[in-house]
């Protein structure tokens, strides 16, 4: 059955706004949407850059890459649909649900994951830096995204989260280029003290020794049976270990040749026979 003239003019009068509408809508979230994806490109391509320039590692900035630009690509869509009148109320609604599932079933992953980016960004240690932290002391062997292996000095390998360690204290001993070595040592009190500390500047007259701050001598305490006193120079952070072992070394042999004695603890006993 054919549709007379006047039927069809009312059905174009009735359907003309309705397609003059939406079509501009369908127009202007196309347009939202070419744009966005390339503002999108842009952007993460930048934040590429960023992390290159901050020598992060290239495994953990593709990975934050990629995690920004699914994350924006996804809220991109949203927009885009609810632009066209697609109701996007429950879709919202239900990746904020599996967002938190997966949120609670991975939480101490996740807590690694953020504590890796974490020190990938502001790198309180690197690569072969010694550090102490959650009780265990060694040279960092390779900061990967969830864990940091460290290497003992006995050469055992060690493995802590990087949750923990990000959130915890952490002692650096590799990062300043200089550190200062302290000489402890006792000797007993019919010493001369001025003696001693002329002993114990002549071994602080070494060419690993920074002159600036000069070494010195201090009394740092009266011990039961001796005088304390602390040899401290400054030296490169390598020459550390060295120059400790070194200069405790030679303060034994050099002030027993100079007749001061080192003295240890003693315990004297007495016998009474019982009656």
């Amino acid at each position: 059955m054919e549709m007379n003239v006047d039927e069809l003019v009312k059905l174009s009068e009735a359907w003309l706004p309705v397609v003059l509408e939406y079509s501009g809508k369908l127009t202007l979230a196309l347009i939202t949407l070419l744009i966005g994806w390339w503002l999108i490109s842009r952007l993460t391509s930048s934040i590429g850059r960023m992390l290159e320039v901050r020598k992060i590692d290239r495994a953990l900035s593709s990975f934050i890459g990629s995690l920004i630009s699914i994350v924006l690509r996804i809220l991109l869509l949203i927009s885009v649909a609810s632009m066209i009148g697609v109701e996007t109320t429950s879709f919202i609604a239900m990746i904020g649900a599996a967002g938190l599932a997966i949120g609670l079933a991975l939480q101490g992953s996740l807590a690694n994951f953020a504590g890796g980016v974490l020190i990938m960004l502001f790198r309180p240690f690197r690569a072969g830096d010694w550090i102490e932290a959650q009780g265990v002391s060694g040279s960092v062997d390779s900061i990967q995204i969830f864990h940091t292996t460290l290497k003992t000095g006995d050469n055992k390998v060690v493995i802590v989260p990087n949750g923990s360690l990000s959130n915890g204290h952490i002692t650096n001993y590799s990062r300043e280029p200089r550190r200062r070595a302290d000489i402890n040592i006792g000797i007993d009190y019919a010493s001369d003290i001025k003696q001693a500390r002329e002993v114990l500047l002549d071994i602080a007259r070494d060419p690993r020794v920074h002159l600036d701050p000069a070494p010195a001598v201090f009394v740092t305490g009266l011990g039961e049976s001796a005088v304390n006193l602390s040899l401290r120079v400054w030296v490169a952070t390598g020459d550390f270990w060295p120059v400790t072992f070194d200069f405790t070394e030679q303060a034994k042999e050099r002030l027993s040749e100079a007749g001061i004695g080192i003295p240890f603890p003693q315990r004297v006993v007495h016998l009474s026979k019982a009656e």
